[in-house]
């Protein structure tokens, strides 16, 4: 009867949602129309804006300093600028000027797990601005395994994007047609980056031939192979087990996937792409077992980039135990939040340098959305939120505590990612002819985080309740302000897609390893045969 009862209200709440019933938290609403007045937009801002008396940060270095921008770009970064009239002004004495987060991982709009992320490239962008972030780069999901059918389903849901954004692209199959789209998603289509997942039997895993494949073939192409590290075949062995033992709650998520199968795939992929002399590019690095795998090949050299993600730096696993069902499976996401220690072990992964930027996986699902797996841990949405929280949070636990200096923080949140992803200095940077994607950060005022009023539509936040210091006061994009006094002045369709070209920084070098290589192996060897 209690199962029944579940059923009935789960079909409820199912069909409530779909008519739009439920109510939003964020106050940028993209329904039909996409009424601008719900968030202020203002068509007439200037095209000259002038920041005076800030501290301007990069990755470099820090200087107090006016920024001058026109038409989007910055065209001066110096003391005591002089302009006419004509100008907005912005007063950053006292506060940090600093180029805006670029968020190397974000799953908007989504379908998996038999429903879609409820997070659009409108409110997800929307949450992105008033957090700080001016830049994101999404996942490209094939159809049926076609590259182009995927890019062209993904632009057509990102024609309601409101800031800047790029994309890479999953490999799920392999034959002759998807190598010839990689080449398209490279050579046309600003793309340069292919995500092969480890994990997720049965739908999205692939195999270690088709990842060896799929390694030679970004070489050749100078795009950054990246994977999600996890054994999947142990992971549904894991999953099994935890059922036959009657644990179908959350809580079986994490045991099911633990952390000696995300450093089992992670060792395994880093050695493939070691056999290939490619770079590798590992996402959501969440345990000790993983960031030691990446620490191992960095000491030798290897070309390995681990990224981190909010939730890992700063939650540990407790959360799954909840008794309450939609406490505990919004906590559930792949690879699963770790038990305390590994958050801390991480944190100085992360401010060594072993771990170099910090991402999100933003693929956010709501409490009806995750009530599918109400009866069977295996069919709750993995996903968590983090797009708006990660430039407070990763200030708040990484510079606050003294881990990192505040050009660090510039490092890990903006700079680094665009130089991996080959789009430096034109983003991640505050340097005369970059774009004028920019923040104002005040470190002496304080943020809290709370379900009821950030930007996501989802009803539930993982840091919920969360205080800290230092907070974005206004978030420019293009050289428009569109976060300004907690006031978001953003509408659909203002986005800008950003074609990133191959052969970063990573495959300097690569061609001279591969002549080092063929000269080492003094074969083939020049025989003869004695006759007896």
């Amino acid at each position: 009867m209690a199962h029944f009862l579940t059923y009935l209200l789960l079909s409820f709440l199912i069909i409530y949602d779909s008519l739009g019933l439920s109510q939003s938290n964020q106050f940028c609403d993209a329904g039909v129309g996409y009424p601008e007045s719900t968030c202020g937009f203002s068509s007439s801002s200037s095209s000259k804006l002038l920041i005076k008396g800030g501290t301007v940060l990069n990755a470099h270095q820090q200087e107090v300093a006016d920024v001058y921008v026109e038409d989007g770009i910055i065209v001066a970064v110096k003391p005591n600028i002089k302009v006419d009239e004509d100008v907005t002004l912005l007063d950053a004495t006292g506060k940090y000027v600093m180029p805006g987060g670029i968020d190397p991982h974000t799953h908007l709009a989504m379908e998996f797990m038999g429903t879609e992320t409820i997070d659009d490239f409108f409110s997800g962008q929307a949450a992105a601005l008033a957090g700080g972030t001016t830049m994101h780069i999404d996942f490209v999901i094939p159809v049926n395994g076609s590259l182009v059918t995927g890019f062209e389903a993904y632009k057509k849901k990102a024609k309601k994007s409101c800031m800047n954004y790029g994309f890479h692209m999953a490999i799920t199959k392999w034959d002759e047609s998807v190598s010839r789209e990689m080449e398209i998603m490279v050579k046309e289509k600003g793309i340069n980056s292919f995500k092969f997942f480890m994990a997720y039997k049965g739908s999205l895993m692939i195999s270690d031939e088709l990842l060896l494949q799929g390694l030679e073939r970004c070489k050749s192409l100078g795009a950054l192979a990246m994977v999600h590290a996890e054994n999947g075949d142990a992971v549904f062995e894991g999953q099994k087990r935890m059922i036959d033992l009657g644990i179908t709650g959350p809580e079986g998520h994490a045991l099911s996937r633990p952390p000696v199968l995300e450093g089992e795939a992670t060792a395994r992929a880093i050695r493939l792409a070691k056999f290939v002399n490619t770079p590798l590019y590992v996402v959501h690095v969440m345990s000790i077992d993983a960031m030691e795998e990446i620490a191992r090949a960095r000491k030798s050299g290897q070309k390995v980039i681990g990224e981190p993600v909010v939730s890992g730096l700063v939650l540990n696993d407790s959360g799954l135990w909840d008794p309450d069902f939609v406490t505990a499976a919004k906590y559930v996401m792949s690879p699963p939040i770790r038990e305390s220690g590994h958050d801390k072990a991480l944190q100085a992964a992360l401010s060594t340098g072993v771990l170099q930027l910090v991402g999100t996986d933003h693929c956010t699902f709501n409490s009806t959305q995750k009530a599918f797996g109400i009866d069977d841990f295996r069919k709750i949405p993995n996903g968590v939120n983090g797009i708006e929280e990660r430039m407070h949070l990763v200030w708040d636990t990484m510079v606050e505590s003294g881990q990192i200096s505040v050009t660090d923080f510039v490092r890990i949140t903006s700079t680094e990612c665009a130089r991996i992803f080959n789009i430096y200095p034109r983003k991640g940077a505050i340097l005369v002819g970059s774009d004028a994607d920019i923040i104002i950060f005040n470190p002496n005022s304080s943020f809290e985080i709370s379900a009821s009023m950030h930007h996501s539509r989802t009803d539930t936040n993982v840091y919920d309740g969360r205080k800290g210091k230092g907070k974005v006061e206004v978030t420019i994009v293009g050289g428009r302000v569109v976060w300004q006094d907690n006031e978001l002045k953003v509408v659909p369709g203002s986005g800008k897609y950003i074609e990133m070209p191959p052969f970063s920084y990573l495959f300097n070098g690569i061609d001279k390893a591969d002549a080092k290589y063929l000269s080492s192996l003094q074969a083939p060897v020049k025989r003869y045969f004695t006759a007896s």
